[in-house]
């Protein structure tokens, strides 16, 4: 239980990461892979992480949170491993004085398969220069249990999972949480909504009191904040969110009723973008909108849930190849995914919760590239694009692409009984929230 007063911050201007603490195997990784400068999340985290304490930490898409928390956890574990003279996860048992074979040191959760396998990835990655001395898993749903389960023989330093598959391998004895030392949610704000809610329970359950536990998301709503105080030990808290901070353009198109999908052809062909990840609510709806583009010359890839692992896995490597330029997807692809310089995220439905409209359109602006996020509403959104944009402190211009003005209108819907006027696309003055300062040509599609 978390005291009420949380510890007080010290901003960390390191300028580079030597100065964080980090030890040479990790500096020497990080040189090779150009990563010159900590992120200001980055900065601000790793020192507490190594330090122990519990933490609570929010920064924007992009911003750089697997690097955050994965690199003070190699380090933290390299250390155990030092101190014992064996791999961390193998304990030595209290009543046998055997080497234990199935436990896990750090265990990272994330709601999904594809942010499982990127996150641990990632971490691999970080640890190249341990020389295959710190052993990273990831488990997930959708493919063979045996295949994982002959992964964690001797057990794991680092744990990525999802909960489902990790109750069902922990209910098979291939593995112990009762030796976690670190514990960290990634993206989690989704780990503790009600989706996940019975599962985390019972894995909270296995695990020990004692224990670093480290929460971090672009988004933590109230009720998930609450939450929070049952899970940490008087944790630090760093916030980091800037919208004025943003590389990413917000926009959003007004457009009569059924002509979303022409606009959105005609986005696409006119701009020609190099890729673009186009967002809808339901399964079914991925596989009819791309019927719909095909007619109109579009070829278009999805990503859903109902697909195979195998299938999600090969759509999704194309798609970050670049060898998918249109790709189709319900939320499943709104959390934590890397696509590298991705130009244009696309709402064709509205994000049934707020906070996935900001995790949706994270998947571009990245790492500090300029990206374009826009969002296609017809008169049946214009409430919910008005709840979103209060729930995440935003007000954006509605604005009309020449060819497709609206004829339909509900009054009141901007704050005034007269219909507004028709504004093409990019012109007029601004007359509410200042948007960065980024050349036009980018969120037109000169990209």
């Amino acid at each position: 239980m978390s005291n009420d007063t949380n510890p007080v911050i010290t901003i960390n201007t390191a300028t580079n990461f030597l100065e964080l603490g980090l030890i040479s195997p990790l500096l020497g990784r990080l040189t090779e892979l150009n990563y010159e400068h900590p992120t200001p999340i980055q900065a601000q985290v790793i020192p507490s992480i190594l330090d122990g304490q519990d933490l609570i930490a929010g920064a924007n898409t992009g911003s750089g949170k697997t690097a955050a928390f994965a690199l003070p956890l190699l380090q933290k574990i390299h250390k155990l491993q030092l101190q014992q003279q064996l791999p961390a996860y193998k304990k030595v048992s209290k009543n046998t004085n055997q080497v234990r074979s199935n436990d896990v040191t750090g265990l990272i959760l994330v709601p999904t398969r594809e942010l499982a396998k990127q996150v641990a990835d990632s971490i691999k990655s970080y640890a190249v220069h341990f020389n295959g001395a710190i052993k990273t898993v990831a488990v997930f749903g959708g493919v063979s249990a045996n295949t994982q389960m002959l992964a964690l023989r001797g057990g794991a330093d680092i744990l990525v999972a999802t909960p489902g598959r990790l109750l069902d391998l922990i209910s098979s004895n291939a593995l112990k949480l009762d030796n976690v030392q670190c514990l960290i949610l990634d993206e989690a704000d989704r780990m503790l909504s009600l989706g996940f809610t019975e599962e985390l329970e019972k894995i909270l359950a296995l695990l020990p009191k004692t224990k670093q536990t480290l929460l971090f998301s672009a988004t933590f709503p109230d009720q998930v904040t609450s939450l929070t105080k049952t899970l940490l030990n008087n944790p630090a808290e760093i916030q980091l969110q800037s919208a004025d901070a943003s590389t990413l353009v917000q926009r959003v198109f007004t457009v009569d009723k059924g002509q979303k999908t022409a606009l959105l052809a005609h986005l696409i062909k006119q701009h020609q973008w190099q890729q673009s990840l186009i967002f809808v609510n339901a399964k079914n709806a991925c596989n009819h909108l791309a019927d719909k583009l095909a007619k109109r010359g579009i070829k278009a890839e999805v990503f859903h849930g109902d697909k195979g692992q195998g299938a999600r896995t090969r759509v999704l490597k194309a798609f970050k190849d670049g060898e998918v330029q249109v790709l189709i997807a319900t939320d499943i692809a709104a959390r934590g995914l890397d696509i590298e310089k991705l130009p244009v995220v696309i709402n064709f439905d509205l994000p049934r919760s707020p906070s996935d409209y900001m995790h949706r359109i994270g998947r571009s602006g990245r790492a500090g590239e300029i990206g374009l996020a826009l969002s296609i509403i017809d008169h049946d959104d214009y409430h919910h694009f008005n709840v979103i944009e209060k729930k995440n402190k935003l007000r954006l211009d509605r604005e009309q692409v020449a060819g497709f003005e609206t004829t339909e209108f509900i009054n009141n819907v901007f704050g005034s009984a007269e219909k507004p006027k028709a504004k093409p696309a990019g012109t007029g003055k601004k007359k509410r929230k200042k948007e960065p300062q980024i050349n036009a040509d980018i969120w037109l599609g000169n990209v």
